[in-house]
């Protein structure tokens, strides 16, 4: 049975779907963030040294980083399920791009954001520059889902599930969804779909959850 230790309001919610998408079995340990300062428990570290959430457990193997989880349960468990043929090298590259772009460079200019927001005229410097790249960003991933439904064209893959993350973080900024409506139009479409709601049905309470 894999464990997923999950917390709340997290990258770990894609994990959840990513199983669910897969019909996988599996268990959940929930953790709560503090409500002060909302990092995660210290209880997290007894799994994992880093202490962050998603960590997975799977006959003996431990495994962080929701990408990497992502990619691994695809590989083991998904007998080609959401992931392109192995023979397309072009769908492979155009996978293993959004796979890593998701947290290689999309939650970049979020999490600056996001951190920059607390700290009020002391931040106003980096304003512009972080803005730029958000509109930068933003404006990539909209004009890639201008041209089909999902990251891969017309295929539903798990590249879908890894960016739906910064997509949903992002779209919380008031205007975003106005302003890129194609990333509007992809989270109603994930958020609505079965497996979807079932995760987060598992996972409990997720702020980014539109469709709650």
């Amino acid at each position: 049975m894999i464990i997923v230790h999950h917390l709340n309001h997290s990258r770990s919610q894609r994990v959840l779907w990513a199983l669910e998408e897969l019909e996988l079995p599996y268990q959940v340990v929930r953790y709560e963030r503090d409500p002060a300062t909302q990092l995660a428990p210290p209880a997290l570290k007894v799994i994992h040294r880093l202490g962050k959430s998603p960590v997975i457990e799977d006959d003996g193997l431990v495994l962080a980083e929701s990408g990497a989880i992502i990619e691994y349960l695809v590989r083991t468990h998904g007998n080609g399920r959401l992931a392109p043929p192995a023979e397309d090298r072009a769908a492979q590259a155009r996978y293993s791009h959004w796979m890593h772009y998701a947290e290689g460079s999309a939650m970049l200019p979020i999490l600056l954001k996001l951190y920059t927001s607390r700290l009020g005229d002391g931040a106003a410097p980096l304003q512009p520059r972080i803005a730029s790249e958000m509109a930068n960003h933003l404006g990539y991933m909209n004009a890639e889902l201008a041209q089909a439904p999902w990251f891969l064209g017309e295929t539903f893959t798990a590249a879908d599930i890894q960016m739906s993350f910064p997509i949903e973080t992002a779209l919380t900024a008031p205007d975003a969804a106005e302003r890129f409506p194609h990333l509007a139009d992809f989270l109603a479409r994930v958020q609505s779909r079965p497996a979807y709601r079932a995760a987060v049905e598992k996972g409990g309470p997720y702020r980014y959850d539109r469709g709650a």
